[in-house]
């Protein structure tokens, strides 16, 4: 790399649908990076080996395609500081982790998850802040060596002062001091050999020369132990610019249960990937003239990351139907919009799969329209009368949807045939008839209570789409409650694990 360069990561984790989260980091590290003639790396951090899978990682690197956010460097195209993904680098960290161990700054932690648990409920009883009570931080290096020859498990932890503060600087929040006795022992190396983010994002952004960590606020809790590992390594640590979140209307952390928060369900609901853009980059900056609407380029022209407002940004989906708006009427002719269209969803291809759903169905030509017109709508009229399910209060049936939308999520092949054997598995769970059992997901999902075969056209609107309406029929049926919501998730581990 050249003197000076700037370099800039996204580290997405593929462990579920590409989110506008990891958008929104994309987009502001992509702009402060081409505004400098830098360079924009695409890094996958997926150590997570229980919910990491290749699926999300394809759809993360679709989803930035889409919106226009190329990477100079990645697992796809390669570069001078590979491997890209994590999974790829554990010679890498165990060999660091190792030094750290030699030089006293971690130790080997050999804990039970039995005496950890007791431990917190001993915390919890006394009210004292939880975290580890740092018992093998007295083990003597050769004993701790014997233990772990004798394959005893264990983790990795750091070593952390127990008194004195930290001071971070970062561009946005300027100085922020962390006192050290908050601040866990943090582990560093899991029992199975993989690194914690923690560990793996600080050697990553050094051998990857990144000079700028930008990235969403709640990292900023963990940038004591980052710098304190750049200390233990002997290395300068990067600039910091902790973005503000995006947010609910009830200036909650934005969530699924409140917003659409996949990528793909803004790409099948219609939006076009420049309105979507130019919105999040609304959500913490804007162009110094005011102006709303404005391209990449001028945003990659014009961003300063002092000139990022704090303020919480509120994700507001009428604001983005607004400007996607003046997106269709200000930069596209008839001609232009039409081919959108065909791009879009009106093309031979998508009609081909609605084709054989709505055949048997159709008594003329024109009835093609009514009958399918919920494929490319984003949002159906639905009657909450026609919802109910018979033998089922409302309360009842948003609890049903919400634990098909989970399962839904766990979903690897959203295809008929899978769907069909979890919807038999959800009728037997619940004990209703499957015919009765799937009336209200007609409803939910057209709006009508007779449609295309169900598992045929869930297959064609696709997760995103289908978990959307689902979540929508909940809230017409009067929504969960933060308590039920808790309620219901032990519900669901107790019927499904």
């Amino acid at each position: 790399m050249s003197e000076g360069e700037v370099r800039v990561r996204v580290a997405p984790s593929p462990t579920g649908d590409p989110h506008v989260g990891t958008a929104y980091q994309a987009l502001f590290n992509y702009a402060f990076a081409r505004g400098r003639g830098g360079k924009f790396v695409l890094r996958i951090e997926d150590t997570d080996r229980a919910r990491s899978t290749k699926q999300s990682e394809e759809a993360i690197l679709e989803s930035l395609r889409w919106l226009g956010l190329p990477w100079d460097e990645g697992p796809d195209v390669g570069g001078p500081h590979g491997p890209y993904r994590q999974s790829e680098r554990s010679e890498i960290y165990r060999e660091h982790v190792n030094g750290l161990l030699k030089a006293g700054h971690a130790y080997r932690c050999f804990c039970t998850v039995e005496r950890l648990g007791e431990m917190r409920a001993e915390q919890r009883a006394k009210g004292e802040m939880l975290g580890y009570d740092r018992l093998c931080r007295s083990v003597a290096a050769q004993e701790s060596q014997k233990r772990a020859n004798s394959r005893e498990s264990f983790v990795v932890r750091m070593k952390v002062p127990v008194e004195g503060h930290c001071v971070i600087h970062d561009i946005l929040h300027g100085e922020v001091h962390k006192d050290w006795a908050s601040v866990d022992d943090q582990i560093i190396l899991k029992s199975d050999g993989f690194p914690t983010y923690h560990l793996a994002n600080v050697v990553d952004d050094h051998l990857m020369g990144i000079t700028h960590v930008i990235r969403g606020e709640e990292w900023l809790n963990s940038v004591p132990k980052h710098l304190k590992l750049y200390e233990y390594f002997g290395w300068t640590p990067p600039l910091f610019c902790h973005l503000p979140l995006l947010r609910n209307e009830d200036k909650s952390k934005l969530s699924k249960r409140k917003n659409p928060t996949s990528i793909h369900y803004y790409r099948r609901a219609g939006y076009f990937p420049q309105a979507l853009l130019n919105f999040l980059g609304m959500m913490g900056w804007l162009m110094p003239n005011g102006e709303e609407k404005f391209t990449l380029e001028e945003m990659c022209e014009n961003l300063k990351l002092e000139d990022i407002s704090l303020g919480g940004p509120v994700f507001d989906r009428q604001k983005l139907k607004w400007l996607n708006a003046r997106y269709i009427r200000e930069d596209y002719t008839d001609e232009a919009l039409h081919e959108e269209l065909e791009r879009w969803a009106i093309n031979r291809e998508m009609n081909g799969r609605i084709v054989p759903l709505a055949h048997m169905r159709l008594q003329t030509l024109a009835d093609w329209g009514y009958l399918t017109a919920a494929f490319f709508a984003d949002e159906v009229p639905v009657n909450p009368e026609d919802l109910l399910m018979k033998g089922k209060t409302a309360e009842e049936l948003a609890g049903i949807f919400q634990m098909t939308i989970w399962k839904l999520e766990e979903l690897q092949d959203f295809s008929k045939g899978f769907l069909e054997i979890l919807f038999q598995e959800l009728a037997e769970k619940f004990e209703v008839k499957l015919k009765q059992f799937t009336m209200p997901y007609y409803v939910a999902l057209s709006g009508r209570k007779a449609w295309t075969p169900l598992f045929d056209s869930m297959e064609v609107l696709g997760s995103d789409m289908t978990r959307m309406r689902l979540r929508r029929a909940i809230d017409l049926l009067g929504g969960i409650s933060g308590k039920k919501l808790r309620k219901l998730e032990n519900e669901y581990s107790a019927m499904f694990d």
